[in-house]
């Protein structure tokens, strides 16, 4: 199996506009080559803006219907409750009935848990968009109790890094989702460090945004104080074990889990020109569609039930950019070819992306002119 799919053979491209001022239009893949390691040195730097900005407008053109799926969707929240009881629970089994089943936590911890795990990584990442509930309070209240299943304060210091990263999309020192020097340098294309890499990836999150420099805000200290309190409460009643569950669990499912994938499916090159990657496999069910990302980044206030409906109305944009159909070859692939590792990014100036933005303008007139 491919690591990605690329249907743009099969699929008729979009109608030109000579009107536009970006040689990148309709879909927005640049020229720009994919890095690869031990021939380049550093990530591909494109001359452009990121692209997604620009497919959004150029979509609502042709689409204004699309429009009409903005929001939020409430099963959010059932779904997170249930999630954090049925881990809860996993705790206070492990920690204080099964204390002996070593083997047993281990495989439940990777299964479940982790997968547990992800699906609130998920749910925060709904939250931190404000796609859970009508107000942003409401989304931070859903996104700490997601974060009750994890014994780390991850919901508050990720929704501002990651509304940073949606802003900044691959410029060089303002976008935290990229890899820091030495994980370029050191680890290449190395698939023993790779692996390596992908198992620390949850210290890397941290590392990361220690890396920006920035205080912490006040809804992040509020996440350290709550989640000292919880993981206090659950040392009390399911014990250090059951702690430890939740740990191994957090550790399992952002290292090499299947939904661990969806980090390097989003944005690490697989393929020249495009910098934003989606996964259109059977996983999405379970972890409320979070492969849908090239969707995601064009239109970040559809809430996940509707991803699949933009891709639907808007097939001719999304069927020509390369996708994934399976994480698991995307983990696989990605640690055993030589040609990817973590200098498989996308990257801009500030200077860049400021000038490619300038011509949003002339692409949004249209689009005014034609709602009015």
């Amino acid at each position: 199996m491919p690591p990605f799919t690329d249907t743009s053979k099969d699929v008729p491209l979009p109608d030109k506009d000579e009107d536009n001022p970006d040689c990148r239009h309709p879909l927005y893949l640049g020229e720009w080559k994919k890095s690869i390691p031990y021939v380049d040195k550093d990530i591909a730097i494109d001359n452009m803006d990121e692209p997604h900005m620009k497919r959004k407008v150029t979509i609502l053109k042709k689409y204004p219907e699309i429009e009409k799926l903005y929001g939020y969707d409430m099963t959010t929240i059932p779904i997170t409750i249930v999630a954090v009881v049925a881990q809860l629970i996993s705790a206070y089994v492990f920690g204080k009935i099964l204390t002996d089943w070593n083997w047993t936590m281990i495989i439940y911890s990777y299964v479940i848990g982790a997968s547990l795990t992800q699906l609130y990584g998920v749910i925060i990442h709904e939250a931190c968009h404000c796609l859970a509930a009508p107000t942003s309070f409401q989304n931070r209240i859903i996104g700490l109790i997601a974060n009750i299943g994890l014994p780390f304060p991850i919901a508050m210091s990720f929704r501002r890094y990651h509304l940073e990263h949606h802003t900044f999309q691959g410029v060089v020192g303002m976008d935290p989702d990229l890899p820091l020097d030495w994980e370029k340098n050191l680890i290449r294309g190395n698939a023993f460090l790779k692996f390596i890499w992908l198992n620390i990836y949850p210290v890397m999150y941290v590392v990361r945004g220690l890396a920006m420099q920035k205080q912490p805000q006040f809804w992040e200290w509020v996440n350290w104080v709550f989640t000292i309190i919880t993981d206090f409460l659950i040392y009390i009643y399911c014990g250090p074990r059951g702690l430890g569950y939740l740990v191994l669990s957090l550790w399992l499912g952002y290292g090499v889990h299947p939904a661990a994938a969806h980090f390097i499916q989003e944005h690490y090159t697989f393929d020249d020109g495009q910098e934003t990657y989606s996964y259109y496999g059977i996983l999405n069910i379970p972890f409320l569609n979070i492969g849908y990302h090239n969707e995601h980044h064009d239109f970040t206030k559809v809430p996940w039930s509707k991803l699949p409906e933009i891709r639907k109305s808007a097939s001719e944009f999304y069927d020509n950019l390369a996708y994934h159909t399976s994480w698991f070859m995307v983990h696989w692939n990605f640690v055993m070819q030589k040609q990817f590792g973590p200098q498989s990014r996308a990257g801009r100036s500030f200077e860049a992306h400021k000038k490619g933005r300038k011509q949003l303008r002339t692409i949004k007139e249209p689009l005014q002119n034609q709602n009015h």
